[in-house]
């Protein structure tokens, strides 16, 4: 009898070490161009820059938590979003022209902690906005990971700009040049921010969406490349350890 109640016992424990790991998974999706999905470990959705790329198709992301970059319109199409209205929406940038601004964001929301580089703010050029504008990046903390989206920055980061940031383990990136940072550009702001987990190169040119630069340049010299372009989606406990950072270059459907 004792030994039944102890082999019950470890099943029991078996099952919810099983339950306690699955509950830690932490799931990203990518729409193409900036537009990622994120979904934290108890549900939490988080959407960054949707779109409206007739390229890439209909989306239909739900989400709880809307994130904006900056007002341009491959990144503020929160039209797309089918429950906007009830999602919290947030922008890094507001405004255009000569009228756009940085928006002082750091607040918790659920289980997400969400800050804007407002204090030391970048922008979508080499000339401190004069062609394109101000640009917005997101840092987001959950399930014990930090994770930034670059918007469109187009330049490297200053090192006022690194400490703001601080830690990343995951970073999302602009490499297909013309508007935004190239693919050795990239790399560089790579160096300079030292992500622990994930690179997300994104705003790069795809075999629907040809504008843009591809990502070869970024990742040239690179071994440690992960492609999954049969699926727009990867998914991970939130405790994961790697020996050295993975580039990941999704798909954009399902």
């Amino acid at each position: 009898m004792r030994h039944f109640l102890l082999a019950g016992a470890a099943i029991v424990a078996m099952v919810s070490v099983a339950f306690v790991a699955e509950n830690k998974q932490v799931t990203i999706r990518w729409h193409g161009q900036s537009f990622f999905e994120v979904i934290t470990s108890d549900g939490t959705r988080i959407a960054f820059d949707p779109h409206a790329i007739e390229e890439y198709g209909p989306t239909n992301v739900e989400t709880d938590l809307l994130l904006v970059t900056h007002p341009h319109e491959d990144h503020n199409q929160v039209g797309v979003i089918p429950n906007r209205m009830k999602a919290k929406l947030l922008q890094a940038v507001t405004g255009m022209g000569n009228k756009q601004k940085w928006v002082e964001v750091d607040e918790k929301f659920k289980n997400v902690r969400v800050r804007s580089l407002s204090r030391t703010g970048t922008f979508h050029d080499q000339y401190d906005g004069e062609k394109r504008g101000k640009n917005g990046i997101w840092v987001v903390d959950f399930d014990g990971l930090t994770l930034v989206h670059m918007g469109d920055v187009g330049h490297e980061l200053s090192a006022a700009q690194i400490k703001a940031i601080g830690k990343v383990d995951i970073l999302m990136i602009p490499v297909g040049g013309i508007y935004t940072v190239n693919g050795s550009e990239a790399k560089l702001i790579v160096e300079q921010l030292k992500p622990r987990l994930y690179v997300f190169p994104m705003h790069y040119g795809t075999k629907v969406y040809d504008f843009l630069a591809t990502p070869e340049e970024f990742l040239e010299g690179n071994e440690n490349v992960r492609k999954k372009l049969d699926t727009n989606e990867i998914s991970f406990n939130s405790d994961l350890k790697l020996a050295t950072p993975e580039t990941v270059i999704l798909g954009w459907t399902k």
